[in-house]
């Protein structure tokens, strides 16, 4: 029977060879083959990824190059459109080139010249449309420079039924019942469909002349509001997506389809001779179904293109002004065909290497293990069986043979350790019976227990204590009863462990560290005493707590009525100016310099006003628990009073240190604060002074700092600024200013200067801007940058503006009285403008003065509209009824909304010099510049360049229609009596 368990134990260790080895060699070819197959996975979807985005970049690419192309045709066609008006307007006669008349026997009336051609399907055109015959054929002298390198032809169909077009041979070739009014290009342009009379883009049509797919620009003409006809400037399909076979130069594996809005293929290069005139392209099927349905899909997202089609990584791109869509992709099994052979020969590798590995590894098992495992095997059968064993064992050095030796060892000792086991079990029986009734009488105490060693390390915590420190007891067990204790009460610690070292036991307060659901410790009564052995010797500790919260919080209540703000916990201005007092003294003593910041929150009567007081107190609450929670121990924030905070930075090196440290809390009002459902955006302007270097009176420098923080609002609030000397200088100049102000506006000390406003068309002086001078008593001329800003904020301002509209309506009413059709523009303040009595006080002043309305032009800048728009319009309309015009100052420099834009009652848009003081060299600001031209000529405004400085910028302003300009390089600001000298014609009154 034991030779059988015997021959078994080492059939067992042959079949656990067997069985290991093969599990070796699944376990090194399945971990080949993972790694092999998350390689290759990783890096096809790696390449996916990039190549997916590659094609988004490519295609995005090309949308803003499109775009950018399609813009600038539709320029050059604005400035066609402006040609063509221009000459129409004038009908001036010129130079007429030399035409011949084509001999035609169908009724029609075909003429042509160096330039352009003429078809009318009726016969020659009636007495009435020669003016504009004649007029068109000046334009296209001019036009055909201007637009032949981008545009294969330009047509103009005209409402008295003829065809001006360029090149002259379509006229020769046109089928003779061409429909001049009833064709669809007209029609999209014409007032029915256009009543807006915007630049228009066709489809996709036929030329039958050309034998071409084109696509128009198409603008319509009208003059003094009657409709004269239909400008078009064509464009060959094919030369249009020239570009598009370039898309995919990143990859040759970039494949592009341009759709049309029906998701139709665009192919510029078919023809089709038996399309009709002006036939609408019906675009080409595509013939893989995947992008076919794709293409059914648009527009949608890639991922749902990604579902459509799976044999194609894809995106598309609109162009919107055109209606079509570009669909760029590449095909995913030419992308992974590399992948898919890397990932075959990486597998067959791993199956050799594991079949390798396996092999010598289960050669060197059975030679140095199984054969000896094999004879240890029955030494434990024996051993098992009860007998000790007498099979040889071997005696080598290595791990086995000192097993063997271990056994023969073991086998001996184990029957004495048995007998010793049996008797320790007993005694560990009864030890734990007498530890389970001290347990229960320990848990059930309704105070705190803690039992540590004597290093004060704890080794048991009772439920009642687990549950005051809401942490289970497995996290507390081997960690310092002294790390249960608050951060502050770290000293305390110190006291604790040498008392318990002197007198080895300890009672007093503590505040506990806060638990996971809690902010803040509880305040406990704690008693720590020793716990000796048999012998004396001291080797536990036992600590008993109670909780005294409420007596902690009650005297807590006390100090924060007497200390702190009630509704937001900082601490009061009483509080404040004791720890600031005590601040000063200890930096006299030169222990350390600090740092004073006063805070002002921008915009917060506005909360108050649209929101409510709650609203604005939540907003208090809020903004100090964000400062508090960005401020060191050391440093102290109080609540002033209203909006008003300020702070005490102790210990700060320098102004750079405190500059850090104020910027980090500027941070704290990044993110909106959530008032109800309204969310708000926060700011604050910070004022910073140090001492002792800036003073060491408590009063001084609070005030430097309310200076600084006023800088800070004044240099568009969001920041912080530092006390300086020049800010006081510049508080005691702004005081000194107004003073004088108020003098200057007794005494009638204020003249007005003139910059003449020029009409480069002609060279005439069509008007002024009005701009004041203050001419001091000691005859020092003070410049507006030095005074408006405080009339402004002192509300100055008032009386000084209606000083100006006052002289500037007598300057008018002289000029006209001399016979002079001028037009004086004068400056509108803030404060001025949005002043109830405003339209009251010109309208009184005009009566007063007797001067044309229609002469007088009213400024206003941008940031002034943008505040309240529905007030800003209202106040507008009301000086609109007075009939003078109005302009917007500045334009481009502020954050006008085009919405806005449209809606306002102006009359005339005002460049800033910023943008024209670069031209010729900044291309930017040509191209910004042309921009608001076409535009404000688009909405029908006026349009003024101002500060003009070179004959290049009066040039470049000319000939993108921009005729009324001012500056330097015409004349500066000049007195009235100095008017005289001007070398440019006055317009007359007619």
């Amino acid at each position: 029977m034991v030779k059988d368990l015997t021959q078994n134990k080492v059939t067992r260790i042959n079949s656990l060879g067997l069985k290991f080895s093969a599990l070796v060699f699944m376990a090194v070819l399945l971990t080949g083959l993972s790694i092999t197959h998350f390689f290759t996975s990783y890096q096809q979807q790696s390449l996916q990824q990039q190549q997916q985005q590659s094609i988004a970049r490519t295609a995005d690419n090309y949308q803003k190059q499109f775009e950018r192309y399609l813009l600038s045709l539709e320029l050059k066609a604005l400035r066609a459109q402006q040609i063509l008006l221009r000459h129409l307007t004038e009908r001036s006669v010129g130079t007429l080139p030399a035409s011949e008349a084509l001999p035609v026997n169908d009724g029609s009336w075909r003429q042509r010249d160096e330039w352009s051609g003429v078809f009318s399907p009726q016969g020659r055109p009636a007495n009435k449309a020669q003016p504009i015959l004649q007029a068109s054929a000046l334009a296209w002298q001019q036009m055909m420079l201007l637009l032949q390198q981008d545009f294969s032809s330009v047509f103009f169909m005209a409402a008295e039924q003829f065809i001006r077009v360029a090149p002259a041979d379509w006229v020769i070739h046109v089928d003779k019942q061409l429909p001049v009014t009833t064709n669809p290009l007209y029609q999209l342009a014409a007032p029915e469909q256009n009543p807006e009379r915007t630049l228009r883009w066709s489809s996709v049509y036929y030329d039958q002349v050309w034998e071409s797919w084109v696509v128009a620009v198409l603008l319509p003409i009208y003059q003094q509001n009657e409709f004269l006809g239909v400008l078009g400037l064509t464009l060959n399909l094919a030369e249009l997506t020239v570009n598009r076979s370039n898309i995919g130069h990143w990859s040759p594996l970039n494949r592009s389809l341009l759709l049309d809005e029906h998701g139709q293929a665009l192919q510029p290069g078919v023809k089709d001779s038996q399309a009709a005139m002006y036939a609408v392209y019906q675009g080409e099927p595509i013939a893989d179904p995947q992008l076919a349905a794709v293409a059914a899909a648009l527009p949608g997202g890639s991922d749902r293109f990604a579902a459509l089609a799976p044999a194609y990584l894809l995106t598309s791109i609109p162009i919107p002004k055109l209606q079509w869509t570009l669909l760029l992709y590449q095909d995913r099994a030419q992308l992974l065909a590399s992948q898919y052979d890397f990932r075959f020969r990486a597998m067959l590798m791993s199956v050799a290497i594991a079949l390798l590995l396996t092999l010598l590894l289960y050669g060197l098992m059975h030679q140095i293990l199984l054969r000896r495992l094999k004879r240890l095997a029955q030494a434990v059968e024996r051993l098992g069986q009860g007998q000790l064993p007498e099979l040889f064992l071997d005696n080598k050095a290595d791990e086995l043979g000192m097993l063997n030796r271990a056994f023969l060892g073991m086998s001996r000792e184990i029957s004495e350790l048995v007998q010793g086991l049996n008797a320790r079990i007993a005694e560990k029986e009864r030890a734990e019976l007498q530890a389970r009734k001290l347990s229960k009488a320990v848990a059930f105490s309704s105070s705190g227990i803690a039992i540590t060693n004597q290093h004060l390390e704890i080794e048991y915590i009772n439920p009642f204590l687990a549950e005051m420190l809401a942490q289970p007891a497995a996290t507390i067990h081997g960690c310092s009863l002294l790390k249960l204790f608050a951060n502050d009460m770290q000293q305390l610690s110190t006291d604790i462990s040498k008392t318990l070292e002197q007198r080895q036991h300890w009672h007093g307060d503590v505040l506990l560290q806060p638990g996971r659901q809690a902010e803040q410790g509880q305040w406990v009564s704690l008693a720590i005493a020793p716990i000796r052995d048999d012998k004396g010797l001291l080797t536990h500790y036992v600590a008993s707590l109670q909780d005294i919260s409420f007596i902690k919080q009650s005297q807590k209540q006390m100090e924060q009525l007497a200390y702190y703000d009630a509704l937001t916990g900082l601490a009061n201005r009483s509080y404040f100016r004791d720890q600031l007092r005590k601040a000063i003294l200890m930096s006299q003593r030169g222990y350390f310099s600090f740092a004073l910041l006063y805070f002002d929150l921008d915009e917060f009567k506005l909360i108050n006003d649209t929101l409510g007081h709650d609203a604005g107190d939540e907003l208090l609450v809020e903004v100090a628990r964000r400062l508090k929670g960005r401020l060191r121990d050391d440093d102290l924030i109080a609540r002033l009073g209203g909006d008003e905070f300020a702070v005490i930075l102790s210990d700060i090196k320098d102004k750079v240190h405190a500059g850090t440290i104020a910027s980090e809390l500027q941070q704290a009002f990044l993110t909106p604060v959530k008032l109800g459902r309204q969310e708000v955006a926060i700011s604050a302007s910070i004022g910073i002074t140090v001492a002792p270097d800036d003073a060491v009176d408590e009063e001084l420098l609070l005030k430097h700092a309310d200076l600084a923080m006023y800088e800070a609002k004044a240099r568009g609030k969001n920041t912080y600024r530092f006390f300086s000397q020049d800010l006081n200088d510049a508080a005691n100049e702004r005081l000194l200013i107004e003073s004088q102000l108020r003098e200057a506006i007794r005494d009638q000390q204020f003249l007005l200067y003139y910059q003449p406003k020029i009409d480069l068309s002609d060279e005439t002086l069509i008007g002024y801007e009005a701009l004041i001078r203050w001419l001091r008593p000691d005859n020092t001329l003070v410049p507006p940058n030095r005074f408006i800003h405080v009339a402004e904020s002192t509300g100055l301002i008032v009386p000084i503006g209606e000083w100006i509209i006052l002289e500037a309506c007598r300057f008018l009413a002289r000029q006209h009285s001399r016979g002079y059709a001028v037009s004086v523009s004068i400056n509108l303040s803030v404060r001025q403008f949005n002043d109830e009595q405003l339209t009251a006080t010109i309208e009184r002043i005009i009566q007063r003065t007797g001067v044309d309305p229609a002469y007088l032009v009213f400024e206003i800048t941008e940031s002034m509209l943008m505040g309240d728009t529905d007030a800003a319009i209202k106040q507008l309309n009301q000086l609109k009824r007075l009939g003078v015009s109005l302009s917007i100052d500045d334009f481009g420099t502020g954050y006008s909304s085009l919405n806005y834009l449209k809606r306002f009652p102006v009359d005339e848009l005002k460049i800033d010099r910023s943008f024209v003081k670069d031209i010729p060299e900044d291309q930017n600001d040509m191209d910004i510049v042309a921009a608001i031209i076409a535009m404000a000529q688009k909405m029908q405004l006026r349009v003024v360049a101002e500060g003009v400085e070179s004959e290049a910028q009066a040039e470049f302003l000319k000939q993108n229609a921009c005729y009324l300009v001012q500056g330097y390089y015409f004349s500066m600001p000049l007195a009235e009596q100095e008017l005289s000298h001007l070398t440019f014609s006055i317009k007359t009154q007619g």
